[in-house]
């Protein structure tokens, strides 16, 4: 048992190869046990453990600052960086975080929980190093999914120019959540499978290198296309690249980071992983395992959560029957196909459904151009995500007062998941739109109505519903509702409830306590 001697990252710098080799078993069996308890991020903390123990081996935490993109996959993490003892009370209350939270250890150097944000945190920090005169290493570990978005690449782009000296760990496990997404994510895939290309290129490259005036070779080489490694777009970026590595080699990796330490300038790994790796369902379904509720560690299977249907099948299975009967009502996504309920969407209209990445900014006005010419866009995105898309929601939909209607998923707080995925700011930065309907509705009967109604109301529409259960789903065929009409559901004498969305339910619950004490 090495796990129960890590008390800091001091303590994982004594071991040897084959006692990493073991620790890592250790904690990916913790991991698995926590999560099964308690839900969370399992499968993409399952993929980085190699990864983790091999960047604490190599830099000094929190001298040296580790920033991870969205955080997900940040358990061995902080099992290695004195939490160990505390992970039992992972995403509970009293507990510690299911993300990177500056509050909770010097060793999370930045807060994160959305995506893409790590290159440009990194480089700022790299900056602040520079700019005050001190000396520490800076590494970003940014997936395959998060370089979808617009801001990853910002930040490679003003890296490369500002030339500062930081390392960026592309961790690619061809996933992107929940499948390739994008162009990039294909590139990535192809040059990976290229080997025999990659054979010939090394070679090209290692006769090159022996010629005069050989570096110069080779970049004029890769320009012209006759070498084509997966690099080559980060080394046009103005990054040093290296890889691909086998992320779930701890030798070759603590090799690796020892050796690109001492390089200066932006530099770039590449690591290969397996999403889930050590845990055969996650491995099988990584993107069922990537956020789990409680499971049954020997089946895979979800224990059971509350009865009956939650809004998110509502919203999916409600937008498939609409879709049946206009061929004009698309889907949109930014890679949350399971989680917003549109698998179903997605199975039976593929031409109709477009996941864009995570890309909300991209996905807002992608749903704005296919308002002008008739369509009708479902744009379903996280409500803490939509966040991200506010000049595009202005600018681009109210402003032009198109028809698009936002799905706006986990309104509200989301409990497990903290702060940064609570979906408490939208009714406030909505209300300032012009021309956009906001609609709540109070249980899955309301959801299907607004639904049906948002699709022939004229201009935008924000559709806020939060995480769980939506109630008894009447079967019966949707109705309209009139904007901006209220309802009475029960009367009284002494006192007046005004509630909204999803507060309709307790509200009626206050009432029947007050009845009971004689307050009508």
């Amino acid at each position: 048992m090495k796990l129960e001697n890590i008390n800091s990252t001091e303590d994982l710098k004594s071991l040897d190869i084959e006692e990493l080799n073991s620790l890592a078993e250790e904690i990916r069996s913790l991991i698995i046990d926590v999560t099964a308890d308690s839900g969370g991020h399992l499968a993409p903390s399952l993929g980085v453990v190699e990864l983790s123990i091999a960047l604490h081996y190599v830099y000094n935490t929190p001298k040296d600052k580790l920033v991870w993109d969205v955080g997900h996959q940040s358990y061995a993490h902080k099992i290695l960086t004195g939490r160990r003892k505390d992970f039992s009370k992972l995403r509970r209350k009293g507990g510690i975080s299911g993300f990177p939270r500056r509050s909770e250890s010097p060793h999370d150097s930045f807060g994160t929980g959305h995506s893409s944000t790590s290159i440009s945190g990194a480089l700022g920090m790299a900056a602040a190093r520079d700019l005050s005169g001190e000396d520490y290493d800076v590494v970003a570990v940014i997936g395959d999914g998060s370089l979808t978005g617009g801001l990853a690449f910002e930040g490679l782009n003003n890296a490369g120019h500002l030339k500062k000296d930081m390392l960026v760990i592309l961790n690619d496990n061809e996933m992107f959540i929940s499948g390739v997404v994008g162009a990039l994510g294909e590139y990535l895939a192809r040059k990976l499978t290229l080997k025999p290309i990659h054979q010939i290129e090394d070679r090209l490259k290692s006769i090159f290198e022996r010629l005069p005036h050989g570096n110069q070779l080779i970049r004029i080489a890769r320009r012209s296309k006759v070498l084509l490694t997966p690099g080559m777009i980060f080394e046009e970026l103005g990054f040093e690249y290296f890889g691909p590595v086998d992320g779930h080699d701890t030798a070759k990796l603590i090799d690796v980071l020892k050796n690109i330490k001492h390089i200066d300038g932006p530099k770039l790994l590449h690591v290969t992983t397996t999403k889930g790796k050590g845990y055969e369902p996650a491995e099988d379904n990584p993107e069922c395992f990537h956020g789990t509720s409680s499971f049954c560690i020997e089946t895979g299977d979800s224990l059971p959560a509350s009865s009956g249907k939650n809004f998110q099948d509502v919203f999916g299975e409600t937008l498939v029957e609409l879709a049946s009967e206009d061929d004009k009502v698309l889907a949109i996504t930014a890679a949350m196909k399971s989680g917003t309920g549109l698998q179903q969407f997605a199975e039976e209209y593929p031409e109709r459904f477009f996941d864009v990445g995570i890309a909300e900014q991209h996905a807002v006005t992608f749903a704005a151009g296919l308002a002008t010419d008739g369509y009708k866009p479902v744009c379903a995105i996280y409500s803490t995500f939509l966040q991200r898309s506010y000049d595009q929601i202005i600018h681009d939909v109210a402003l032009q007062n198109l028809p698009v209607i936002f799905a706006l998923d986990r309104a509200g707080i989301v409990g497990e998941d903290g702060p940064t995925h609570h979906g408490v700011f939208d009714l406030s930065f909505l209300a300032t739109c012009p021309n956009l309907t906001i609609a709540a509705p109070s249980d899955g009967r309301e959801l299907k109505n607004m639904l049906y109604s948002a699709l022939r109301w004229d201009g935008p529409v924000a559709l806020r519903y939060p995480r769980g259960s939506a109630g008894e789903i009447s079967k019966k065929a949707c109705s309209f509702i009139r904007k901006g009409k209220g309802k009475i559901l029960k009367r009284g004498d002494a006192l007046t409830i005004l509630a909204i969305g999803s507060m309709v339910t307790p509200s009626l619950k206050a009432a029947e306590i007050l009845r009971k004490a004689n307050i009508k």
